[in-house]
């Protein structure tokens, strides 16, 4: 299976700088995985848009999957109450 390059919105800079350092690396390992399979086991494909979220502890990893371009882009991480608004 192809490997997929991770991209980076804007916003998530501005999202993962608020983050808790303990925290922050767990997400960034779970992005890192998104790299090898886009659809993980846990992923859930959010209703009415084209894109997908994945779990990891109390934080939500928003992103898209270009499967043309191989590419993967995160437009959202925050905690489970903030990511959805």
């Amino acid at each position: 299976m192809a490997e997929y390059k991770i991209f980076f919105t804007g916003s998530v800079e501005k999202d993962l700088k608020s983050t808790p350092k303990k925290d922050l690396k767990k997400i960034l390992d779970r992005i890192k995985m998104l790299a090898e399979n886009s659809r993980p086991s846990g992923c859930e494909k959010l209703t009415g848009q084209a894109r997908y979220r994945v779990r990891q502890g109390l934080y939500r990893i928003v992103y898209s999957i270009q499967g043309y371009e191989l590419t993967v882009w995160v437009v959202k991480v925050g905690h489970r109450k903030d990511v959805y608004r």
